[in-house]
C-alpha cells in the first residue's frame, strides 16, 4: 500500500491553527506530514504538535540540514520525537544547499558527502544509545551518550540528488528523499540507490485549473531552486542543460525577469503539478508507478484555496 505524504506547515496557517488540520488531514486518508527546513518554521516543532493531536501519522523530517545542528543536539531532537511518537517517526537527513547553509547559517558547505556519511553513522550509534566517542572525517565526538533511552530508534532517510548521495543512500541509509524531479525521471534515481528501499518525493502541488497562473508560479519556484549549484548539477545530470541554459545565463547576468521567461512551459509541466484534482491525482500516480513509495505533495501558494486542494488531492478522493 502506498503510503500518502503531505508537506507542513501550510503557508499562511499559524502554527497554533494547525491542530484542526493535522486532524483533517488523517481523516481524509493521508498516512504522513513531512516537513522540510529552509527559512519558515523548523523542521519538528510543527511534526511534536501533529504527534500529540493526530496519532494516526506518520511523522517525517525531509529535510534537517546536517550541518546547521550539531551532532549531539540533532540525535537529541531525533530522540525527543522518537519518544514523542514512538515507531511514528522518520529522521530525514541531507546536506542542504550552500545558500542555506553557508550564507543564512554562517557554517561552511564543505565535503557534503563526507558530512552526510558521517552524520548518518553518528546517528545510528547514538540512537542506538552507545556512548559515541571518535573521530570522523569532517567532525569529532568526544564521549556523547543520550541521557534518555530511546525504546524504538527511528529509521534514517537521506536526502539525495546525484548518484554519489544515491548510492550513500541505497548503502547506509533506511531510505531515500528526492525532490525537484519529473515522474520520468524516477527510475533513473531510484536506480542508483538499489531496491528495497523506501523512496520519499517531495511533489510540488499548484492546486489550480488556471494554467497561466499555476505556470508563473511553477516558474518563480523553479527559478528559486535550480539556479541553487546543487539542482542546477542535478538537472545537468539529468540532461537538461540544454533546456536550462538560458536560464542559468539570464540568471547569473542579474535578469530575473529574462531569466522566468527562459523557463519553458514544458519543464514546468513536468515538475509542478497542476489542473484539475483529477489531473492532479493522475500526474502523482505516474511517480508512483515510476518508483516512488510515499509521495509528499507540497502546496504551493498559488493554489486556489488550500482547503479544496488538500480535499481534492487526498487519497480517497
Amino acid at each position: 500500500m502506498t503510503s500518502h505524504g503531505i508537506t507542513v506547515p501550510f503557508d499562511d496557517v499559524p502554527l497554533a491553527e494547525h491542530a484542526a488540520w493535522f486532524r483533517l488531514l488523517a481523516e481524509l486518508g493521508y498516512t504522513d506530514v513531512w516537513t522540510s527546513e529552509t527559512n519558515g518554521a523548523d523542521a519538528f516543532t510543527p511534526l511534536a504538535l501533529a504527534a500529540t493531536v493526530a496519532p494516526s501519522l506518520r511523522l517525517g523530517t525531509a529535510i534537517v540540514p546536517v550541518y546547521t545542528r550539531g551532532p549531539g543536539l540533532l540525535a537529541m531532537q531525533a530522540a525527543s520525537m522518537a519518544e514523542l511518537a514512538p515507531g511514528r517517526f522518520v529522521l530525514g537527513i541531507g546536506s542542504s544547499s550552500d545558500v542555506i547553509v553557508q550564507r543564512w547559517n554562517a557554517v561552511a558547505f564543505e565535503e557534503p558527502y563526507k558530512r552526510v556519511r558521517d552524520m548518518v553513522r553518528f546517528l545510528k550509534m547514538a540512537l542506538a544509545g552507545d556512548k559515541v566517542d571518535g573521530e570522523f572525517d569532517t567532525f569529532t565526538v568526544s564521549g556523547f551518550r543520550l541521557g534518555r533511552r530511546v525504546e524504538q530508534p527511528p529509521p534514517i532517510y537521506v536526502a539525495a540528488l546525484r548518484p554519489g548521495m544515491l548510492r550513500l543512500a541505497g548503502r547506509e541509509s533506511d531510505g531515500v528523499i528526492i525532490n525537484w524531479l519529473a515522474a520520468e525521471d524516477v527510475p533513473t534515481v531510484v536506480a542508483e540507490v538499489g531496491p528495497g528501499h523506501e523512496v520519499v518525493a517531495r511533489l510540488f502541488v499548484c492546486a489550480t485549473e488556471d494554467a497561466a497562473k499555476a505556470r508563473a508560479v511553477g516558474r518563480m519556484a523553479i527559478a528559486a531552486y535550480l539556479n541553487v549549484a546543487v539542482y542546477a548539477e542535478l538537472h545537468r545530470w539529468l540532461g537538461r542543460q540544454a533546456l536550462l541554459a538560458p536560464m542559468w545565463e539570464a540568471w547569473r547576468s542579474g535578469d530575473r525577469k529574462a531569466a522566468l521567461e527562459a523557463i519553458p512551459d514544458e519543464l514546468v509541466d513536468a515538475l509542478i503539478i497542476h489542473g484539475s484534482a483529477e489531473q492532479c491525482r493522475r500526474h502523482v500516480q505516474r511517480y508512483v508507478d515510476n518508483g516512488v513509495t510515499v509521495p509528499v505533495l507540497a502546496v504551493l501558494p498559488g493554489s486556489d484555496d488550500l482547503r479544496r486542494a488538500v480535499e481534492g488531492l487526498a487519497p480517497g478522493s
